[in-house]
Order: structure tokens, then C-alpha cells, then sequence
């Protein structure tokens, strides 16, 4: 739907922010910080991010690694932490009482008496909102937890390994804090919203971030156009990236329906990069230059980055990093795919007579065949 145009020049700042609010984008998995100054935020390494902890769960996936820990926990962030992630992706809302949660579905489903119900979380104090799945106080059970699937099917919310739901503050708190957090401030699609509730939440949501991220790396993103603008303009200690599905999906505000349009939203409104649906730039690999001109970053999310040769492909193709499901294996992938060459270093897999070692598991693609698989990715995904 489209959104209530926002004046952004009218919207106040914090009144405060800590003196020791990081600057830069900086953790110790990295060989070198991501400035953020006047000229532009760079990203020093391939990032991998962790999409919601250690994987989203698509409880009717034959995949058990889909079902194998809660998303969007504690258990998953720090499940996600023993891999070489640089940081995990997390979908935060504000309850009525004004508390940062994290939970990815704009509705909770639960069932009472035979008959389920749905409530809005942010139409749900904390304690309601805690109220839901396994709790935290040692035999005392929650009520049960649904979820509706894409397809409209209501199911339980089973995983091999259950957690209890969690505040953002209790995600800093508890959260490895080498740990980078992208935050997605998360918004319903259906719903026009008040520029002055927008600048309500998100400075409930920056409050906690500043009272408690210390030396962390923060990533803020959004699908949300007017919320992605107004975070940036709220603060600029931490960088703030679009969402966007690059023209997979069509919205009735335009913003939302082309990599053009978020480039065109990023440059206006200072944002520092775009995070794409990675079918988005396979289409149009074009924009790649495009954002790169724009000194802009650009990172991607997606089923396709849990195959290890599509996220190989985008190294290749200059995207600065991947959010992913698999974790595990995406993070093996990287550090085999994308680390430094290595001369005389043994002989398994060294190529016969030079004794330059290659790595068997990396694609090798010459400039013609790179070229032409740029050129045949966009017909291969078209749907």
C-alpha cells in the first residue's frame, strides 16, 4: 500500500546519544573495520549474515535443517556464533508497552479449546507476548505456538530445539558479542503509517541499541521506506541499508518494485547500501555497477544463497556479502571458495609441475566463462 510521505527534515534527532556509541563498523572476525565516514561505508570483507540466527524455520520443509533450532532465539544467535558468521539478521517490533521483541511474523497464532486465534504482536504488552511457547520459569507452560505458512495452512510451531521468545535488549545481553546484529526493523506491508508513530518506535528501538551495543557492529535495514529513512535520520553512528525484493514482487508504492527505485531512495535520503532478493540482481546484474557507482554496498538474502556456487557467483560479481539459512555449510563454502591463494603449501590439490595449490572445491571460471554465465543467469531464473 502506499505510504504517508514523510518530511524528514522536520523529524528530530535523539537528545542523546553515548558518547561511546561506535562509529565504525568493527568486529574482531574482521581483518579491518567498515568506516562509515563522508566517504561512504565499506564493508572490508565477503560477509556472511545468518538469516534469523541460525536459519529461518519452514516447519513443513523435509529439510530437518530447517526445523533444527527456533529462529529468531537466543539458542539460534549463539547456535550461529560457533561459525565463522560475521553477523546474524533479526526482525525487531515494538509492543504496546513500548519493548523491543524480536519475532519475524506480524501475527502469533496460537490455539485455545479447539479454536485458534491470531493476535498482532504489536498489539500485545510484553507479558502477553511472553506469554507464547516455552517459557523462561521452570514449569510453567506457555500457550501453544502457530504459525501460518505462506499458503495459508496453520501448523505448530515444532523444532528439534525449542527456545523461548526474546526482548532485543536480552539479544545483546546474552548474544556472543563479537556477533555483528543486522536489525530489520520490521513493518507490516499492509499497513499506512503514521510518520509520528514510526519516529515513536524507532526511537524505542534506538534507545536499547544505544544503551547497549557497545563495541558490537550494528547493520540497521528495513523494507519499510519511510522507516529505513527515518532511522538514518534519527542517528548516524550505525549505517542504515534498504530492503528490497529488486522488482521480484510488485508494491503499490513504487519504491519497493526496482533496484533502481532503491538506489534512487539511498542516494536521496543518505542510506548506505541496498540488501536485495539475490534473484533480483541474477535478473539485472546490470545494477551491480550501477550501486557500485553509487558508493553504495549491496548485500543479498534469499533461498539461492544457500548453494554454495550461487554465493561463489556473487563474490565473483562484487556483492559484499550473503544472508543465509544454512549457515554451516555456506560458512565451510566461504572459507574454502573465497580465501587467499596459497603457493607450495603441500601437495593435495596442487595443480601438476608449479606447485601452486587450488583449492579442488572452488569453481574456477575463466573471464569468457564468467561473462557468459552473467549473461545466462538472468533467462535461467526468470519464473
Amino acid at each position: 500500500m502506499a505510504l504517508k510521505a514523510v518530511h524528514v527534515s522536520d523529524v528530530p534527532s535523539l537528545d542523546q546519544v553515548p558518547e561511546n556509541a561506535s562509529l565504525s563498523l568493527y568486529s574482531t572476525r574482521f581483518s579491518n573495520g567498515a568506516a562509515l565516514d563522508r566517504g561512504g561505508f565499506k564493508i572490508p570483507k565477503f560477509l556472511v549474515v545468518g538469516h534469523r540466527g541460525n536459519g529461518m524455520n519452514i516447519l513443513q520443509s523435509s529439510d530437518r535443517r530447517m526445523r533444527a533450532v527456533k529462529e529468531n532465539s537466543i539458542m539460534s544467535f549463539n547456535a550461529a556464533a560457533k561459525f565463522p558468521v560475521d553477523f546474524v539478521e533479526f526482525d525487531v517490533q515494538v509492543t504496546k508497552d513500548d519493548c523491543p521483541v524480536i519475532f519475524h511474523d506480524n501475527f502469533i497464532f496460537s490455539e485455545e479449546n479447539g479454536s485458534v486465534f491470531e493476535k498482532r504482536v504489536t498489539e500485545l504488552s510484553l507479558s502477553e507476548f511472553f506469554s507464547y511457547g516455552p517459557q523462561k520459569e521452570p514449569g510453567k507452560v506457555g500457550k501453544n505456538l502457530l504459525r501460518k505458512t505462506k499458503d495459508g495452512k496453520i501448523v505448530h510451531w515444532n523444532v528439534e530445539r525449542d527456545d523461548s521468545l526474546c526482548t532485543l535488549q536480552e539479544a545483546f545481553q546474552r548474544v556472543d558479542p563479537k556477533l555483528g546484529f543486522n536489525i530489520e526493523l520490521k513493518f507490516d506491508d499492509n499497513i499506512v503509517y503514521d510518520q509520528d508513530y514510526l519516529i515513536h518506535v524507532l526511537q524505542v528501538i534506538l534507545k536499547v541499541v544505544f544503551e547497549n551495543a557497545k563495541d558490537r557492529p550494528i547493520i540497521f535495514s528495513s523494507f519499510q521506506p519511510d522507516a529505513a529513512v527515518l532511522v538514518r535520520k534519527l542517528q548516524s553512528a550505525y549505517p542504515v541499508f534498504f530492503l528490497t525484493n529488486g522488482g521480484c514482487e510488485l508494491y503499490y508504492d513504487v519504491r519497493r518494485n526496482s533496484l533502481e527505485e532503491a538506489i534512487k531512495l539511498c542516494l536521496e535520503n543518505g542510506l548506505q547500501g541496498i540488501v536485495s532478493e539475490v534473484k533480483g540482481i541474477f535478473r539485472n546484474p546490470g545494477a551491480i555497477t550501477k550501486i557500485k557507482d553509487s558508493k553504495l554496498s549491496l548485500l543479498t538474502y534469499g533461498k539461492l544463497n544457500n548453494v554454495p556456487e550461487a554465493v561463489y557467483m556473487q563474490h565473483l560479481m562484487g556483492i559484499e556479502g550473503v544472508i543465509v539459512d544454512l549457515v554451516q555449510e555456506i560458512t565451510d563454502a566461504v572459507s574454502e571458495m573465497i580465501k587467499p591463494s596459497k603457493v607450495g603449501d603441500g601437495e593435495e590439490g596442487s595443480s601438476q609441475g608449479n606447485g601452486n595449490v587450488q583449492d579442488k572445491s572452488k569453481p574456477q571460471f575463466s573471464q569468457q566463462e564468467l561473462s557468459f554465465l552473467l549473461k545466462l543467469i538472468p533467462q535461467l531464473i526468470q519464473q
